[in-house]
């Protein structure tokens, strides 16, 4: 599939409210790095818990201080409804959601995290249905422009990035993943175009007309922070 940046894309970037949104991201990156020099927040704990710990100090610490306003919720649940027969088709819980709006409309970003090492079993699981993936075909962000995967890196960020990026490229992951070219002509926005003090690169992706924005695509931003690994006495060391 070979899918190109069309002037929709550039068009709704430009009225995207990327100063309000990029200080959200800030504060999540600045809470993500304050927790990671404490003991009990380390790979040993499930994605949930540490989401969990995430948000808190994120609502509690880094968003007042950083001026940024609106709603964070964790593991908020998202359903899909059959239109015909108000069945419950599919449910998920959101990792952490920021919504946020003034009097022109108001926006919702999911933050799906997945933890990452150097395997290429991680690699699926980060690209896959249960990671980037249910911002293509999945529910998450649904009708909204702009997403975030974050990748918790339990191996050094050298090890797991550039595979990463190469998976990206493999004909198979532009198809299901209905990638967009950049200008560039690759399938990434490098440096990001998004959050390029905190990402390291974005990825744009075709929705069904269901999911989808008016131009009919999502922006995910990717964000790579390192996690530390736990310890038989229950702290952590750095990779």
């Amino acid at each position: 599939m070979d899918l190109e940046a069309t002037p929709s894309s550039s068009e709704w970037f430009a009225a995207f409210p990327l100063r309000e949104i990029a200080k959200a991201v800030v504060a999540v990156h600045e809470s993500w790095y304050a927790l990671a020099g404490l003991p009990g927040f380390h790979a040993g704990r499930r994605e949930p818990q540490l989401t969990r710990m995430l948000k808190t100090h994120v609502e509690r610490v880094t968003a007042p201080k950083h001026g940024v306003v609106g709603m964070w919720a964790a593991e908020p649940v998202t359903n899909r409804i059959d239109p015909d027969t108000a069945e419950i088709v599919e449910e998920r819980r959101a990792d952490i959601v920021y919504g946020w709006n003034d009097a022109s409309g108001g926006i919702q970003v999911v933050f799906e995290f997945k933890k990452l090492d150097r395997y290429a079993k991680s690699r699926r699981q980060y690209l896959g249905e249960d990671g980037l993936g249910r911002f293509v075909t999945g529910i998450y962000g649904g009708g909204q422009p702009v997403a975030t995967m974050v990748g918790m890196l339990v191996h050094p960020k050298s090890e797991v990035v550039p595979p990463l990026r190469a998976a990206l490229a493999d004909d198979r992951n532009v198809e299901e993943l209905r990638l967009r070219r950049a200008p560039n002509g690759e399938f990434l926005y490098a440096p990001s175009q998004l959050f390029p003090t905190i990402a390291d690169f974005d990825t744009e992706h075709e929705r069904p007309t269901s999911l989808a924005t008016e131009h009919g695509t999502i922006r995910v931003a990717h964000v790579f922070l390192s996690l530390r690994i736990a310890t038989a006495g229950g702290a952590g060391r750095n990779d």
